[in-house]
């Protein structure tokens, strides 16, 4: 496991009871790049499981999505920080490429459209929620994007000047809008798109999916 000194990027992994899916990608984590796990009050072992498998983990106690985010992001230290689900679903083997636009001076920010590779993997009801917000995105900033993906890369110091307030399901759309607010080169690229390991939180039932979409729609507002 790359350490900080070594670490070309970071990758930031919200965790909440993700036991399951930890050593898949952990292992799957390339060269040059270190995990941050940041455990937002797991009760199945997961902090120790990232802890025994060599990633950094960074313990934050405020429920919701955003907050786990940004304490990963406060935490990191490399020039490069990367975000991604930590339930198997995206493959952070992935990284170099979704990476690269932003090492190269592409693009200040890069988010991963995801492609399910099997039924299942990303229900309609998240799918058209998602659709809906891509739609709603555009009308306010005029970035034209299809997915909000969760695995995306950004400069670190630029994404702390973001000044991200949401702690909640919104965060991720947040850094969008401020970014593009920022003037900053939004770029979109393609990752597969897995079935989960455990038990879906957010995408595998309605009222998370509600409750994601109704903290995004706050963020627009």
């Amino acid at each position: 496991m790359t350490n900080s000194l070594s670490a070309r990027g970071d990758l930031v992994l919200p965790c909440l009871n993700e036991a399951e899916a930890l050593p898949w990608v952990l292992g799957r984590i390339p060269d040059g790049w270190r995990a941050v796990v940041v455990d937002n009050g797991s009760t199945d072992g997961s902090a120790a499981l990232a802890e025994r498998l060599g990633a950094r983990v960074v313990h934050e106690p405020r429920r919701g999505f955003g907050a786990a985010c940004h304490a990963g992001l406060l935490a990191a230290e490399a020039e490069l920080v990367a975000f991604c689900d930590c339930d198997a679903s995206l493959d952070p083997a992935e990284l170099p490429r979704v990476a690269e636009p932003v090492r190269g001076g592409a693009a200040d920010l890069v988010l991963a459209r995801r492609l399910p590779t099997a039924r299942g993997a990303w229900p309609l009801h998240a799918r058209l929620g998602n659709r809906a917000l891509a739609r709603m995105l555009r009308r306010r900033t005029g970035v034209r994007l299809r997915d909000l993906g969760p695995m995306r890369v950004g400069r670190r110091e630029a994404l702390l000047a973001l000044g991200l307030t949401d702690r909640r399901s919104g965060y991720p759309l947040q850094m969008v809008v401020r970014a593009a607010d920022a003037g900053w080169r939004i770029a979109e690229t393609e990752v597969a798109y897995r079935p989960r390991a455990g038990k879906s939180k957010v995408t595998g039932t309605w009222r998370g999916t509600w409750q994601a979409v109704h903290d995004m729609r706050q963020v627009l507002a």
